[in-house]
């Protein structure tokens, strides 16, 4: 069976009480006295004065002595959470931007033919069989994808 950390630091404290306390010893007082906030078992003025006092102690007598009325074992605090996970863009979006896309470069066409810009016009005929050539390109990957999925057995 393991101990618990506030029983090694109650232990610490009984057989090392008057020796000085470390940095890492003032953070696991800091991380009960947090969890004991949390779960209501201090009150907010309890626990600033607590933590007042853990960055004044100099020994292990003085950090046990601030949570020696603390459960042991409350250092079990939650758990991490998982970092959100970026949401794929939606299909639709992919839609609407390669409509808008395929849209401005028809108006750079049509201003091009009206002002009698070649190069301008160059450049929108070669924006528009780019666009279709990667709408080209989406329509099969989608239309394989939902293929693949249907014919699994």
């Amino acid at each position: 069976m393991t101990a618990k950390p506030r029983d090694d630091m109650a232990a610490a404290a009984a057989g090392r009480g008057r020796l000085r306390a470390s940095h890492a010893d003032r953070e696991h007082v800091l991380d009960v006295l947090k969890a004991a906030f949390v779960q209501g078992r201090l009150t907010e003025d309890e626990f600033d004065m607590r933590v007042g006092q853990t960055f004044a102690s100099r020994t292990y007598a003085e950090l046990a002595a601030l949570t020696a009325d603390i459960p042991a074992g409350l250092i079990g605090v939650q758990p991490l959470r998982k970092p959100a996970r970026a949401e794929a863009p939606h299909p639709q979006n992919k839609v609407v931007n390669s409509c808008a896309c395929a849209a401005l470069t028809v108006l750079a066409l049509g201003a091009a033919l009206v002002t009698g810009n070649v190069g301008l016009s160059f450049v929108s005929v070669v924006a528009i069989l780019g666009i279709l050539f990667v709408v080209g390109g989406r329509m099969a990957h989608s239309s394989h994808k939902k293929r693949s999925t249907r014919h699994r057995w």
